[in-house]
Order: C-alpha cells, then structure tokens, then sequence
C-alpha cells in the first residue's frame, strides 16, 4: 500500500484488564517483531495469535498476545497486527512510544477506518456504521447499526441508483444515435412515468428513516413545567434514581439535569428543567432562560401539570406556548384528587411520588415516535442523518426532473436533474462526494479505530 505504518490504542484508556493496540502498514508486522520476544513474526501465517513479550532493549515491558493479520486480509486491508496487552495507562503508552521508534506513526482519529475504506474493504456507510455498532445503547440501534455494516444499506441505495443509471443511459443512446430505429426514444411519457417509480422508492425510504433516526439518535424530551409540579419527581421515577433534588421549596431546581433511559426500542435524553414563572431572583431567571432554549431545542416537550389543583394563569400560557411542538401533557399528583379543568388534547395522569401511569407515558412516548410496522418488517431502514439528507436531495432532483417532463423540456436537459439524484445518492455510499466530505466524516472517530 501507498501509506505509511501507523499505530493507536483502540481501547479506552485507563484501569481495565486488557488494552489493545493496533498497528497497520507495510511495515507493521517488521516493527512489531523488532519490540517483540518470542517467534520470529515475520514467519507467522495470517490470523495467528503468538503468545510473547513486549522488550525495550532487555527490559520486558509486559506479557502480551500478539494477533498477526496479512494483507488483504485484515480490517484495513494492508497487514495489520494487534497487540493485547494489561490494562493500564503507563504499560500501552510505553509500547506505543517503543513502536514510534521503530518508523511507525501514531494514527489520527478514524484513521484505520478510513483506510480501509480507501482501500475499498468497505464503503462510505459501512464506516459510519462501525461508530453505530460502538454507540449502540439498544437491541434495535444494533440491528440498524449492523444494517449499514453488514453492507444492506449500500445495496439497497446501489439498486436505486441502477434504475436511475437505466434511465439516463436510454436517454444517452437516444442522443447520440438518433438515427437508430430501434432505440428506445425517451419522450417525457415514456421518462417520467419511470422517474415516478424511482421516486417513490426514495419517499418510502425517508418515510421509514423518521423512525430509524429516532432509534438511532433518539428522542430529545424536556420537562416543563411551573415550580414545585413535580418535574424533578418525574424525572427520578423515570431514570429511577435520585437525579434530581427534590424538596417542597418552589424553585430548586436552577439549572438544566439531564438523564437517559432506553424505552424499547428508542432512548429517551430527559431534561428537567428550572420552573418557568416570573421572577426577580437573577439566578432563577438564568435557569428559567435555559428551560425556554431547551424547550425549543427539544424534540418533545413534557409539559406538567398539578392534577390536584385547578389550572394557574403559568399553566394556561405553558399550554398555549407548547401547543405547536410534539408534546405530552402529564397530569402529576393524580394520587392527591383530581381537577375538572378542561385541557386541550389528551392528558396522561401519573403521580411521579407513587410511580402509577409511567407505563402509560412511556407507551405514549413510543407511539408518537416509532412506527411499529416500520420496526417489524425487518427491512432496509435509513437511520444515519446525513444519509436522509442526501435522499432527500434525491428526491429533490427527481421532482425537479419530472417537472421538466411536464413541461416538455429537452431530454439532455431532463438528464442533468436526474444525473444530480444519482450524485446524491452516491455520496451516502462514498461513490461521489469531495475529499472534504469524507475527512470531516473520520475526524469524528476515536482513535484507534
């Protein structure tokens, strides 16, 4: 290969039983063997694991096992060795330093990763999905997760580009041999009726990828409320833990306390909020202004109610401000009675102090956000934000095409809307896309990987 040996700790750092550092290169087998004490590695047949020491000069360092993988055998396709060895912070560093003296050079985050896309071991979305795999927090981000990695993304984006690549070639032998009585002469009906298949696709995918971003990502919900309604209450009961201090005094909580918990298949990022009421206490105002900004940032909004009390005016313009965002009205303290005060849309009675109706919110929670049926079918579901954003850039370009049908414009000019889908569609996959593009995408890896 055209690169340099490069190495990296592709473990966490710290106190743990095992590290791993991984080397890959041309010469990482060469380097590894001149810091190691045991069989000679440059004789050792790709996938064998060789029991040894790490030395510098005659001092051992430590007992490791040292993996052997040969190229184009290997994650990143060039020769690659992996070295395990105790856990720690001195030991790792020290062999890394030792490794540095021998011609290799420490690896920038997602380097080997990107090498091995490069290399074309794997595309664009399968290195994406090699973060989702790590981050996978439930049973349903792995499976998406392992839908990127194990390549089905890419073959599903690879078969819409094919049919829009038939297209547009029909339209090229319609170009350049006019003359032809046996070509297929692409007339706008007989263009766009195929575009609208195409498109189709593409509208069914981002319909289902509002669901996979939600598994993937998960859902943003802020808790909101005025003072002493319970909002903390709430939060504990759903991490199930003391989170947040909770007391009888209104206007505790001054700052923003976050905490997640996994519901199924979505995880939920709480945010208890400062109580919104008018103040003159400066620091209250500073939490009352972050509630209002988490408010607009959040993808749901957890409004709080007291069950046992009529409504305040605070309550009335809480409901007001939030009636345009996806929310759920909580009614707390049910255990203490029950107020007949009318409230716009359905209201899910809990009491946070005795833990009833939290299933209730819960269930209510996955059924504003996952569609079930998108879940269940076990088929291709886009969940990366970027990738939903190139389908929608498709979908883009096959609208602006068939529009040009409609209006009966030339088919080369058709042709450049629809060369556009395809250039969309390929950036998800790597195919297409600017050098800037893919070394934004691999700085965000960890190094190591």
């Amino acid at each position: 290969m055209l690169y340099d040996t490069i190495v990296g700790i592709a473990t966490l750092r710290g106190t743990s039983a095992i590290n791993v550092i991984r080397v890959s290169g041309d010469d990482a087998v060469t380097a590894v063997a001149a810091v190691f004490r045991g069989r000679d590695l440059t004789t050792v047949p790709s996938h064998n694991v060789i029991y040894g020491h790490i030395v510098e000069r005659d001092a051992v360092i430590d007992e490791v096992l040292v993996s052997v993988f040969l190229t184009p055998k290997s994650f990143t396709a060039e020769n690659v060795v992996e070295i395990s060895t105790h856990g720690g912070y001195l030991i790792p560093e020290k062999i890394v330093s030792l490794l540095v003296s021998k011609g290799c050079r420490v690896a920038e985050p997602g380097e080997f990763t990107r090498r091995a896309y490069l290399n074309g071991r794997i595309d664009l979305s399968q290195a994406e999905s090699v973060m989702d795999v790590i981050h996978a927090k439930t049973d349903a981000q792995l499976r998406l997760a392992h839908q990127g990695l194990d390549g089905s993304v890419a073959a599903f984006i690879a078969s819409i580009q094919k049919e829009i690549l038939e297209i547009v070639a029909a339209i090229e032998v319609n170009i350049d041999y006019p003359e032809y009585d046996d070509a297929i002469v692409m007339t706008d009906r007989i263009i766009h009726p195929k575009l609208r298949e195409v498109s189709a696709r593409i509208d069914e995918a981002i319909a289902k990828a509002a669901t996979g971003k939600v598994i993937r990502d998960g859902v943003k919900a802020v808790i909101i409320g005025k003072p002493n309604v319970g909002k903390s209450s709430l939060l504990n009961t759903l991490l199930g833990e003391d989170k947040a201090i909770v007391t009888e005094i209104s206007g505790t909580t001054r700052d923003l306390v976050e905490g997640e918990l996994n519901l199924g298949d979505i995880t939920l990022k709480l945010i208890d909020t400062a109580g919104i009421r008018e103040t003159v206490d400066p620091v209250e105002s500073i939490g009352i202004a972050r509630s209002r900004k988490a408010m607009d940032e959040a993808d749901l909004v957890l409004l709080v109610l007291d069950q046992s009390a009529s409504l305040t005016e605070t309550d009335r313009k809480l409901l007001e401000l939030t009636k345009d965002k996806p929310r759920i009205v909580v009614g707390n303290k049910v255990d203490l009675g029950k107020n007949s005060d009318p409230v716009v849309g359905r209201m899910i009675d809990v009491s946070a102090k005795h833990k009833t109706g939290i299933r209730e919110l819960e269930d209510e929670v996955h059924r504003l956000f996952v569609d079930e049926r998108v879940v269940a079918s076990g088929e291709v579901v886009i969940a990366n934000a970027r990738h939903i954003g190139k389908l929608k850039e498709a979908a883009l370009a096959l609208s602006d095409s068939m529009t040009a049908c409609v209006a009966r414009l030339p088919v080369d000019m058709i042709e450049i809307d629809i060369r556009r889908a395809w250039e969309a569609l390929g950036e998800i996959t790597g195919e297409s896309g600017s050098d800037a593009l893919i070394a934004s995408l691999f700085s965000r890896f960890c190094l190591g990987k």
